[in-house]
Formats: C-alpha cells, sequence, structure tokens
C-alpha cells in the first residue's frame, strides 16, 4: 500500500502557496524554515516531482504543484471538519474575533452559524473595526484573530480570499460623470482607499474627497444616494449599485487580499478551530455572494 500524505506537509505547502515565501510560511505554521524547507523535500520525494520554481527571492508553483494546491485545500478542508465533527463540542471557553465592517454583514452569518453548530459551548466575541485598528488590538493581546485586508499588515497572514476591487456609483445616478469625480472612501489607513486615489492619479482624472468614513453602510449610503462613488470587492456589492468599468472612463482596480492574522502571544484549539471555520465558511460562499449580490 502507498504512503500517505502528511497533512502537516500540506498545511505549510499550503502556507508557501499563499504568502509565496518559505520564511513567511514558518512563521504561519510556527515552524523554523529549517523544518519548513525539510517538510517540502520530503512531500516532494514523497510525490516525486517538483512542486516548487524559485523565482528571485519568491517561491513560485511548478504545474505540478498548482495540481497539488487543489487536492491540499480540499484534503486539509475535509480533515479538519471531522475533527470539529467529533471533537468540537467537548470545547468550551470564550474566543475573540476582529471584523472590519466591510466584512462583517457579509460573511459573519456564514462563520458565526457553522461555528456555533461545531462548538455550542463556546461564547465568541466580536469586535468590529479596521483593519489596522484590529491589529493593534491584535499585538496588545484583545483579539485571538483578526480577519484583514492583507495589504494593511505589515506581517504575515493567512491569505483565504482574493477578490476584484471594483468601483460603484448608484444605478440611479450619474454621479461618476460629475468633474472633479466625488468619493466616498475609507479613512487614512485603508488600503482601498489608496488604491482608488493611485489609479485615479495615474488616469489624471479629477477627483475630490467628499465623504471619509471607516464604516462600510455608511460609505454605501453616499454612494446610493447619488452623492459620490466608491470602491468595493465583490462580494461588497449591495443592490442599487452599478459597476463602473474601463468603457466608462475608470481604470481597472487591482485584487485585494483578505486573510487571518492570529495573536502571535498565545495559541489555543478555540482560536485554531475558528480560524478553520472561517477559511471554510469563506471558502464556500464566494461564488454565491457575488451572484446574490448581481
Amino acid at each position: 500500500m502507498a504512503a500517505l500524505i502528511d497533512i502537516d506537509q500540506l498545511r505549510t505547502f499550503i502556507a508557501i502557496a499563499e504568502t509565496g515565501s518559505f520564511t513567511k510560511a514558518a512563521e504561519i505554521v510556527h515552524k523554523t524554515q529549517s523544518a519548513v524547507s525539510m517538510q517540502m523535500k520530503r512531500l516532494e520525494e514523497r510525490l516525486d516531482k517538483p512542486i516548487f520554481a524559485r523565482d528571485g527571492r519568491a517561491s513560485k508553483l511548478t504545474d505540478d504543484g498548482e495540481r497539488l494546491l487543489e487536492y491540499a485545500r480540499r484534503i486539509v478542508k475535509l480533515n479538519l471538519e471531522a475533527l470539529a465533527l467529533f471533537a468540537g463540542p467537548e470545547l468550551t471557553g470564550s474566543v475573540r474575533l476582529g471584523v472590519p465592517d466591510d466584512y462583517a454583514d457579509r460573511y459573519l452569518p456564514e462563520i458565526m452559524a457553522r461555528f456555533s453548530r461545531a462548538y455550542p459551548g463556546v461564547e465568541l466575541t466580536v469586535i468590529c473595526e479596521p483593519s489596522s485598528d484590529l491589529l493593534e488590538r491584535i499585538d496588545s493581546n484583545e483579539l485571538d484573530l483578526a480577519i484583514i485586508t492583507t495589504a494593511a499588515a505589515q506581517r504575515p497572514s493567512e491569505t483565504f480570499r482574493r477578490e476584484r476591487l471594483l468601483w460603484v456609483t448608484s444605478n440611479r445616478h450619474a454621479t461618476h460623470r460629475e468633474e472633479p469625480l466625488p468619493l466616498a472612501l475609507g479613512r487614512q489607513s485603508c488600503a482601498w482607499r489608496h488604491m482608488a486615489l493611485e489609479c485615479l492619479e495615474k488616469a489624471n482624472r479629477p477627483h475630490r474627497l467628499l465623504y471619509t468614513s471607516s464604516n462600510a453602510g455608511a460609505v454605501a449610503a453616499a454612494v446610493l444616494a447619488g452623492l459620490a462613488i466608491s470602491v468595493l470587492p465583490e462580494s461588497g456589492l449591495r443592490p442599487g449599485m452599478r459597476v463602473l468599468t474601463p468603457a466608462d472612463g475608470f481604470p481597472e482596480l487591482p485584487y485585494c487580499r483578505i486573510g487571518l492574522v492570529r495573536n502571535p502571544h498565545e495559541t489555543t484549539a478555540l482560536a485554531d478551530a475558528l480560524a478553520e471555520h472561517i477559511i471554510s465558511s469563506l471558502d464556500n460562499m464566494s461564488d454565491a455572494v457575488v451572484q446574490a449580490a448581481e
């Protein structure tokens, strides 16, 4: 009988694939870089195929590595779901999660429902603040986990979602034709704000900041009222919004990446369980959320 692939090796492999770095992956999986390198050497020996190709300092996947990544995510996910099914109810206590309010109304219902079913004896505390504030709470040991826009983090994070960033306006107004262009964006620390302003400046498009808020609902209200345009990820689209494209004179925006940061001061079984439910929940809901908003 052929030997099975080690689950721990697959978890490390996924971390390397998502960060592009053995060093960053080592921090995420709490191993030394030499241990990570040895794990990947053994994984390649087990598969008898190279799965990484060096590209300068980055570690990119080969074609075989790309094929393995799809299976690795499914295997790890099923393994965690099986463990949660049999071990989940025994966990009790509390766990603290930070979420930007941009994501809260979209992602939290699915995350909380699945986590509560698996761990009915656990108290979940949720704090909604911008990514930069959540990172400060992580550093001060006030949170166990934080969902963040990874561009806001100058540290390793577990990227679990990538979405197109889109220009949006009201479908009942012609706000996008005004000069200078009125904008409703997040506060100065917002990564999406920087992306939007940089694109407009490169395109020499006159603009003015009309509304600034860290609250996603307030920004969306300004857009839907026809007072300003803004930028949102695909999953943040709301009824009444229209996506603006290069055909409307708006440059394409880069993708935004959403990731998970763990408390470096202490790791708990509850935090690990919640982290896996977050990743599993968002992977399952991505297509449905985008289609529902269209």
